[in-house]
């Protein structure tokens, strides 16, 4: 019994401490949460036309009045570039919202909380989304950019 509630102690502890990861002894990498380095950015930018650009918009500018909730209770869909939050993110979470959606995603955090965002596991790969994320970064300025890549090393060393 008491190893019992040790091992629910210690995977509760994992849970809180993971945030949008789960934890099963495997690394970020182990899982496919770090973006490859052969990523075909010209493939991303063609990806984000077909499944991202009709909500995020052809230039990444987002919906109108994307920070107020709609009559829903959705917020419209963020901008991808410098102007909205995509880069506060580490590739990660970037990841898994895209894969899973925001409901699913947040979930995760024990966020209930419905973004409006759909998961794209069904119709694409993981390398697709990776593709996808690496054109959205090679639109924002070095600044962002940095930003959010210490965001990413952070996370990784968490």
């Amino acid at each position: 019994m008491m190893r019992m509630l040790a091992v629910a102690g210690i995977g509760a502890l994992a849970v809180i401490a993971g945030g949008l990861l789960w934890f099963d002894g495997a690394t970020e990498k182990d899982r496919g949460l770090v973006i490859p380095a052969d990523v075909d950015i010209a493939s991303g930018e063609i990806l984000y036309e077909a499944y991202c650009a009709a909500c995020h918009g052809g230039n990444l500018q987002g919906q109108p009045d994307w920070q107020s909730p709609g009559p829903d209770g959705r917020l419209p869909a963020p901008p991808h570039d410098e102007t909205g939050h995509t880069w506060h993110h580490p590739d990660s979470v970037l990841f898994q919202y895209t894969k899973l959606g925001g409901r699913e995603a947040l979930a995760l955090q024990d966020i209930d909380f419905d973004s409006g965002m759909p998961g794209f596991a069904d119709q694409l790969e993981d390398r697709e989304i990776w593709e996808i994320l690496a054109f959205i970064r090679s639109t924002w300025p070095e600044r962002e950019r940095a930003a959010q890549a210490a965001r990413t090393a952070s996370s990784l060393s968490n």
